[in-house]
């Protein structure tokens, strides 16, 4: 009688929460970027950089990459709390939920205290809006590829013999 073997597999939520920020920050820095050449929005791609850099550098090429660098930052970040924090939530609406908060941070509240971004009340409506759906897109790719990873049980039963 063959003994079957069990292998219990858990990822580590930390490795897991640096790889999918990375590709987060990648995609979704990349969607900014089209999204900005498009002119749906006036945000500039380097806008996290706004503190740190002249405002006329991050408008150029090298400044465009180096906004593209602080978000695959600031998305590792954020991955990294949500694993810590709401890895257990199921399904899309804690992702969304959270990209609409870092919406808010970034754009409400702090964003315009520090110069990152204009104030919302100056900012045109097809960017509030295409920042907006960026963000809570953002979020769901987070939120979700962290739920499906650390709640989605179905890969880690046994196989039936037969089935």
């Amino acid at each position: 009688m063959k003994q079957q073997q069990q292998h219990h597999y858990r990822t580590n939520a930390f490795t897991f929460a640096l790889e999918l920020g990375f590709f987060a920050g990648i995609i979704w820095g990349a969607v900014h970027w089209l999204c900005y050449s498009l002119k749906f929005t006036m945000i500039i791609p380097a806008f996290l950089a706004e503190p740190f850099f002249k405002h006329a550098f991050l408008r150029t090429g090298p400044g465009h990459l180096i906004g593209w660098l602080f978000f695959i930052l600031l998305s590792i970040i954020v991955s990294l709390i949500y694993v810590l924090i709401f890895r257990k939530r199921k399904g899309a609406w804690p992702g969304i939920t959270y990209g609409v908060f870092w919406w808010i941070i970034l754009f409400v509240m702090v964003g315009p205290f520090i110069d990152m971004v204009k104030p919302i009340t100056v900012q045109t409506i097809d960017t509030i809006i295409t920042e907006f759906c960026l963000f809570m897109l953002w979020g769901l790719f987070i939120g979700y590829t962290i739920a499906m990873e650390f709640t989605d049980e179905r890969m880690r039963e046994p196989k039936k013999v037969g089935n």
